[in-house]
């Protein structure tokens, strides 16, 4: 098969022609139709996620129909259309039969603990309890990023932060997981305000549902424009980048004993990242983590968008082929896209 590959962290990436992959006896191989292009993805290239083996295939939202699979599934057959959380359960351990699969401690992660979908096949894991069917009526460009951005912002929103409707909601970043974030909120009948550094993207943010947004340049003190824009700050913060500045942006936005829920990955450069832990203490802050949304929690979601009430398909802004996705892959750092790309692993 053709797949996106690099073989030293933070080195050249390409495509090349590799050996297909075979099921687990309790996984499937999956034919790619569509794949998100993540920041995440740019942190395993980048050498941030521990565990990731070179050579290497990244890839971790995607949505295709079975290929192949293993002998000991019972669930799933060759043709059904399917998409998989991006955090996969080993199906085993407590956590997995208490329906907490996000937080596995044998859990795997296509492009991450193994070669992902940033191909034309990839191997999933534990199938019977990672797999979720997509409906006919969702769409491949609605499904591809329910694996990770738009099912992580949903759950951020709904099973952690808990947004109620007349609340406000600062979302720090209008990337892909910013701007589901955006969308979700205002369907909950959250006021939102998005931040960002790129115009563009808060205009997207603004059509997705944004009552409000903040560009996030030098000379902007983004706490203190939520502070006035709320009327003493907000009640729930989301930082979806993933960065020290943007990290205590969000904190310092929120109001006293507000939710400060941490979805962009902090990566560890000279020691812990900071975080404004005085704040969190003295105005006694809620900070949750939340790692992705486990397989047996996607129906409420999918019910929401077969109804049209959510729409992941309009975060798109643009679909390539492999080669396209692999010169892109290092930029994801410096560049400033305004939607999500996805990649078609036919093209």
């Amino acid at each position: 098969m053709r797949a996106v590959v690099f073989e030293q962290f933070g080195g050249q990436v390409d495509v090349r022609s590799v050996a297909d992959p075979v099921p687990s006896p309790g996984g499937v191989v999956v034919e790619v139709q569509a794949t998100g292009l993540c920041r995440s993805d740019w942190h395993a290239w980048a050498g941030h996620d521990d565990g990731v083996s070179l050579p290497h295939v990244p890839g971790h939202e995607l949505v295709g129909v079975v290929a192949a699979v293993g002998a000991e599934v019972r669930r799933w057959r060759v043709g059904d259309r399917v998409t998989t959380p991006f955090v996969c359960g080993c199906g085993t351990c407590q956590w997995c039969l208490g329906g907490q699969a996000q937080v596995c401690p044998d859990q795997t992660q296509p492009g991450f603990t193994h070669w992902g979908s940033f191909a034309e096949y990839v191997a999933l894991h534990a199938a019977d309890t990672n797999l979720v069917a997509v409906p006919d009526a969702v769409s491949d460009a609605a499904a591809a990023g329910l694996g990770c951005r738009f099912a992580t912002a949903y759950r951020a929103l709904t099973a952690r932060a808990d947004v109620q409707p007349g609340e406000w909601v600062t979302v720090v970043g209008a990337g892909g997981v910013g701007l589901s974030a955006v969308q979700i909120a205002a369907a909950a009948g959250a006021n939102v305000i998005a931040v960002d550094r790129t115009p563009a993207a808060l205009a997207l943010a603004q059509t997705l549902g944004a009552v409000h947004t903040v560009l996030a340049d030098a000379r902007a003190d983004v706490a203190a424009v939520v502070h006035e824009l709320t009327g003493g700050g907000s009640h729930v913060a989301i930082d979806a980048v993933g960065s020290p500045t943007t990290c205590a942006d969000a904190i310092h936005s929120l109001r006293r004993r507000g939710r400060h829920v941490q979805v962009g990955l902090l990566p560890n450069v000279d020691g812990f990242p900071p975080v404004p832990m005085d704040r969190v203490i003295g105005w006694e802050l809620d900070v949750l983590g939340s790692h992705g949304m486990a397989a047996v929690d996607y129906p409420g979601m999918l019910r929401l968008v077969e109804s049209g009430a959510l729409q992941p398909q309009s975060l798109v802004d643009r679909v390539v082929g492999l080669a396209e996705g692999a010169a892109l892959l290092p930029t994801l750092d410096t560049a400033a896209p305004v939607g999500v790309t996805l990649i078609d692993p036919r093209r």
